[in-house]
């Protein structure tokens, strides 16, 4: 057993966590929209408006704030008009990007805006720019977003919504460095400046402007977007970084060894490194931090399942999944001061998805765990917290333990991951300035190639825990690859 030393001071407060570090992300791709979240209205599968009930239980119960869609690569040509109207009617057109699979376009924007609704989250639209056209944007706003007598909000109200949506968040694009038109970055950023300028705010609504970030380490493209833009006409940038510890090859979501295990733990814990970066630069131009940073696509990408679809990306969930959404979630929050949002990739069967379904069966992955146990640092206040932590020896540099705490007026939010395979972790935490009473505790743990699946949906579930506290010293046990929540009154 190893002794592991953490300090927490409340009084040295980070920044604020919000409640969108949090989201998910549903694109187009694979089981996600269809056969996943949406089953149509006619299906034997429990639903509402087509929209799957016990997918809607479980995203409200995590309390997700923020989805983003419709995609991803199937933005860039997605054309929203596709979309609306009679579902017999509507254009069918070929999913060029996920699986050359057709695609009926029955779940457009009225179906999105009221899963929304039903799960009781935010939409985060990205629209087209790759393929699409500033006018294609502008009236889908318009559409959306205006109470005003116009053809286009004439059209909504004959699709069936009389009053307009608030839409907060627009993303001005998607990975334009790549599936979104192959742009440089000074180019881009003359793109999307031409684009915002007609992001018009309609009936009381305001706009949250993302414009399209980094792949991953490109600190160029941060660099070039923070000289060209400036808060006036962007409120964030998006940055995508996947854990694929391999890349380029692709490697097994459940037949790993422990070098690889460790290898994707080192890849997760990268992303501070990256966001710290980044963050730096972004700094520079930005001291104030008016723009947001936006991890718009993060999570780990395997190999596909066996016997599935490749264009699918459909992948098993490990312990090992969940250690990652610990540590990169605890990265999030302790950067909080500069990260706004953060869309995990992807809500339903698809990659580090939170839920995966096979018919009328529905289970909730390793991550989906992590997202229940972490969901109390939603809208709290990051607080400084030390851990005198040691590297995994086996684990090539990687640190043991990754922790991140919040307050609030009431209580204290610790989590913790345990990344050792072998080792149980002795953890004690000392508090300043929040004076604590009393303790409840959450815990995450099996063996690291454990996943749910739909013989055992129950195999990786959290359980109670136990910890105590005295002379405000939290103490606690964790075992080797576990996750653990403490909330501390």
């Amino acid at each position: 057993m190893k002794k592991i030393s953490i300090v927490i001071n409340a009084d040295d407060r980070l920044g604020h966590i919000s409640p969108e570090i949090y989201g998910h992300f549903s694109e187009h791709l694979g089981r996600c929209i269809y056969n996943g979240i949406y089953v149509g209205e006619n299906s034997p599968i429990p639903n509402t408006d087509g929209i799957r009930n016990d997918i809607i239980e479980a995203f409200r119960n995590i309390k997700a704030p923020v989805f983003r869609w419709p995609g991803g690569c199937f933005a860039e040509e997605y054309h929203w008009q596709d979309g609306i109207g009679e579902k017999a009617l509507r254009r069918k057109i070929v999913n060029t990007n996920w699986g050359g699979v057709t695609e009926d376009n029955s779940f457009g924007t009225h179906e999105f805006m009221r899963f929304c609704e039903l799960v009781g989250c935010k939409p985060y639209i990205n629209v087209n720019v790759g393929s699409g056209s500033v006018r294609e944007m502008s009236e889908w706003i318009e559409y959306m977003t205006s109470d005003a007598e116009s053809p286009l909000t004439e059209q909504r109200k004959k699709n069936g919504r009389a009053e307009p949506w608030k839409l907060e968040y627009l993303g001005v694009g998607n990975e334009n460095w790549g599936c979104g038109g192959n742009m440089r970055p000074e180019y881009y950023a003359d793109v999307y400046k031409r684009y915002q300028t007609f992001c018009h705010n309609y009936s009381g609504n305001r706009l949250y402007r993302i414009a399209c970030g980094p792949s991953s380490a490109d600190y160029n493209w941060t660099e070039v977007m923070m000289k060209n833009l400036d808060s006036n006409n962007v409120d964030a940038i998006d940055l995508h970084y996947y854990t694929m510890p391999v890349w380029p090859e692709m490697e097994s979501a459940t037949d790993f060894d422990d070098e690889l295990y460790y290898k994707t733990i080192a890849a997760a814990n990268f992303s501070d490194e990256l966001i710290t970066r980044h963050s730096e630069i972004m700094n520079r131009y930005d001291p104030e931090k008016k723009i947001g940073l936006v991890i718009g696509e993060w999570g780990c990408w395997h190999k596909v399942e066996e016997g599935t679809n490749p264009g699918f990306l459909y992948q098993q969930n490990t312990m090992r999944d969940a250690i990652v959404a610990a540590i990169e979630l605890n990265v999030f929050n302790r950067h909080s001061d500069r990260v706004v949002m953060a869309n995990l990739a992807q809500a339903v069967n698809v990659l580090q998805s939170v839920i995966l379904t096979e018919d009328d069966k529905m289970i909730k992955t390793p991550t989906y765990h992590v997202f229940d146990l972490f969901k109390t640092h939603q809208n709290n206040e990051a607080v400084y917290c030390y851990t005198q932590n040691e590297n995994m020896s086996e684990g090539k540099n990687a640190p043991m333990i990754s922790v991140s705490a919040s307050v609030n007026e009431k209580s204290m939010t610790v989590t913790a991951a345990n990344c050792s395979l072998t080792e149980e972790a002795a953890v004690e935490c000392s508090i300043f300035g929040f004076k604590a009473s009393s303790v409840s505790c959450r815990i995450l743990t099996n063996e690291a190639h454990s996943y749910n699946d739909f013989d055992c949906p129950d195999r990786v579930s959290i359980t109670e825990h136990t910890a105590v506290i005295k002379d405000n010293v939290l103490k606690l046990n964790i075992p080797p690859c576990a996750v653990v929540e403490c909330v501390v009154d």
